[in-house]
């Protein structure tokens, strides 16, 4: 062994020692986190894999810098390879992948070749995109821009280096280079001058610049940000944003359980250790808080931040809890309780990191979610804060403090009459379940009014629509009236448990009671809860959005629509996020339009589909008042003023408040309906 070759294998062990400690280490910081099995359907998991990890889905949202993005991606699994081809040449010179590969060799050189072209341009377009561009999302302290800009640096370094080193070889020895290798014998001849022996030592000094850094750059990542490259992938195929499971779900909560002492999540160690994944997976890319319908009206809430700052406490709280002898074995902290008293009170993720006000200003619209990359749940980390401050230390916004009173005394977050939950259906000959079991009866469909259909003045006119539509098409339906309650879904996104599982629990009972199967809701929070949420407290059932049952009813032909009527000419469309993001409920609501209004023009806003602007009344928002920046119904408005449509449309009772709210804040006339309104005024008149 030459003595290159031995300072060579000693650099390699040292830097592969030290890469194994720090992965160690990284990984027994996870286990502070609460267990969470993520072992589950794994070819859904997979797909997940492979559509948006590999396939780069997600970041490729973003028309070009997405592409430049996944082009370096790219660029890393593909020259992996050729990577380790080099290392493997340090110890056997001369080695190639041609006597492996075979016929195959010339199409494996061509893809080292051009994917180095690839990435070093994208990397120099990222780096003027950094330092000219200058996107907001991208607009970090100066550390982080140094270490964005340091990463970038490397890379282009690398990608140089194996060009130069290529190039020379051919210079100095023909032979050695593979005739596929085409840029790099090309670049030789721009160095034709070089002798055989100096074009030698150009390709030992770039050689090991190029192996010295490659294994810099693998032991700089643990502590970077860009430790993304490495947990990228496996927070992919780990995180449940996308199934499996059901999307947008919040975590099951057991209240009764034994030994538990804390509720929800003040510090990094009540999260689940995915949740601590995700700050080491988080790229800072920013396009969560560029996405967020909080942040971008001025509000203090980034989403960003949030899982910044998980990995931060996780990095400063972690040592703390988890023991590490001399020689680098992992051993218990001893006492957590002594472990615990090392902190001071106020020093905690809650508080000390992330302020109440950034939760409270959360809509739970799941924007920052779709968009992540690589699949980070950011959502989850609020709700969980949420859960503490409320469970826990009975900290929240004054607003809210008779939004649960109501709920509690009355099954309604406003003080209305139980009583009054059947008015609007007077003269309408709608029965009641109850009315129907006592004659022995049981409907095709329970109709679920819920609060707003039930209560506020405007949404009861969607409620009527939809009950004359369903009445036009034949449907044997029924309502709950008096015996109807809150499901429970603004208690539990704001952080109630206690209180939501209370009515939840409740409203199980009633349904199984009844024997109800099949539920239909004008809410998509009522849908979105009852449909997906209810099962983890064994309430199974078939719910339906009425956007969906409207559609489905007019397919089959079943809605009596006269021949011509009035109405608008154009229609734009708002996407409520809990039947959107959270359901993927997007074209029943627009075919629906276009089956009933078959001239209308469709006019889409700048924000639709999954890119839709919340309304601002999701995540408890419709109890509070915004009292920083911009209003987002406001925003949100004016986008879909914007269009120029004669009309707005929407499929959820909150988002017709919130709009209508708007609408008026614009001083715009232009009317705001729901699709039911606009099926039902295109009614045959009956016979």
């Amino acid at each position: 062994m030459t003595p290159a070759m031995l300072v060579f294998v000693v650099l390699l062990v040292l830097a592969a020692g030290f890469f194994s400690y720090n992965s160690q280490r990284l990984v027994r910081y996870l286990r502070i986190g609460r267990p969470d099995d993520r072992t589950t359907q794994i070819p859904v998991r997979l797909r997940n894999l492979v559509t948006i990890g590999i396939g780069q889905s997600k970041i490729l949202r973003d028309p070009l810098a997405g592409v430049m993005h996944a082009l370096v991606f790219w660029g890393f699994l593909v020259l992996t390879a050729g990577t380790v081809e080099i290392l493997i040449q340090g110890v056997a010179p001369g080695f190639t992948y041609d006597g492996i590969l075979g016929p195959l060799y010339p199409a494996y050189v061509v893809s080292q070749e051009a994917f180095a072209l690839f990435v070093l341009a994208a990397v120099s377009w990222l780096v003027y995109r950094r330092l000219v561009i200058r996107p907001k999302r991208l607009r970090g302290d100066k550390l982080e821009q140094w270490d964005a800009l340091l990463i970038l640096g490397m890379i282009a370094v690398l990608m140089v280096t194996l060009f130069v080193t290529n190039a020379s070889a051919a210079i100095a020895d023909p032979a050695s280079v593979a005739p596929a290798r085409v840029l790099s014998r090309g670049l030789s001849h721009l160095a034709a001058g070089l002798s055989p022996e100096t074009a030698a030592v150009v390709q030992s000094v770039s050689w090991w610049i190029h192996v010295v850094l490659v294994l810099v750059f693998l032991n700089y990542l643990p502590y970077s940000k860009h430790l993304h490259v490495i947990s990228s992938l496996p927070n992919v195929f780990l995180s449940n944003t996308s199934g499996p499971g059901t999307i947008g779900a919040m975590r099951p909560m057991d209240l009764e359980a034994e030994g538990v002492e804390v509720f929800g999540a003040s510090d990094v160690e009540h999260l689940s250790w995915k949740s601590l994944l995700d700050g080491y997976s988080c790229t800072e890319c920013g396009r969560c808080t560029a996405a967020c319908p909080a942040n971008l009206t001025g509000k203090l809430l980034s989403p960003r931040k949030i899982v910044i700052n998980v990995r931060e406490r996780l990095l400063e709280r972690a040592p703390v809890l988890v023991g590490t002898s001399f020689d680098g074995v992992v051993e218990p902290a001893g006492d957590l309780v002594h472990a615990e008293a090392t902190q001071e009170p106020e020093a905690r993720l809650l508080d000390g990191f992330i302020t109440e006000e950034e939760l409270w200003a959360c809509t739970s619209c799941r924007a920052c979610v779709t968009e992540c990359p690589v699949s980070i749940d950011q959502l989850d980390v609020i709700n969980e804060l949420r859960r503490n401050l409320v469970l826990m230390e009975s900290r929240f916004p004054a607003e809210v403090q008779p939004a649960f009173q109501s709920l509690e005394r009355n099954g309604t977050p406003w003080a209305f009459n139980a009583a009054d939950r059947g008015e609007w259906a007077a003269g309408m000959g709608i029965p009641t379940v109850a009315e129907l079991a006592a004659a022995g009866r049981q409907p095709t469909v329970l109709f679920w009014v819920g609060c707003m259909g039930s209560f506020d003045l405007r949404a009861r006119k969607i409620t009527v629509a939809f009950a004359q539509i369903m009445q036009a098409a034949g449907i044997e339906f029924a309502i709950l009236g008096q015996e109807e309650q809150c499901n429970g879904d603004p208690a539990r996104r704001m952080g109630n448990e206690y209180l939501y599982q209370m009515l939840a629990k409740a409203t199980i009972a009633q349904l199984d009671g009844y024997g109800v199967r099949t539920v239909v809701t004008i809410c998509p929070h009522c849908f979105h809860q009852m449909g997906n949420e209810y099962p983890q407290l064994g309430g199974h059932y078939e719910v339906i959005h009425h956007s969906v049952y409207i559609e489905r009813l007019l397919a089959e032909g079943r809605i009596p629509l006269a021949e011509s009527g009035d109405g608008p000419r154009s229609i734009a469309y708002h996407d409520s996020c809990y039947l959107g993001r959270y359901n993927d409920v997007y074209d029943a609501p627009r075919e629906t339009l276009r089956r009933v209004l078959p001239i209308v023009q469709l006019a889409e806003p700048a924000r639709n589909r999954s890119r839709g602007l919340c309304c601002g009344a999701g995540g408890g928002r419709m109890w509070m008042e915004e009292t920083v920046g911009t209003r987002i119904n406001v925003e949100r408005t004016g986008e879909l003023l914007a269009t120029g449509a004669d009309a707005i449309a929407a499929a959820c009772p909150f988002c017709m408040t919130m709009l209508s709210d708007g609408v008026k804040a614009h001083e715009s006339s232009v009317p705001v309906l729901d699709i039911a309104e606009v099926v039902a005024g295109r009614l045959a008149p009956r016979r």
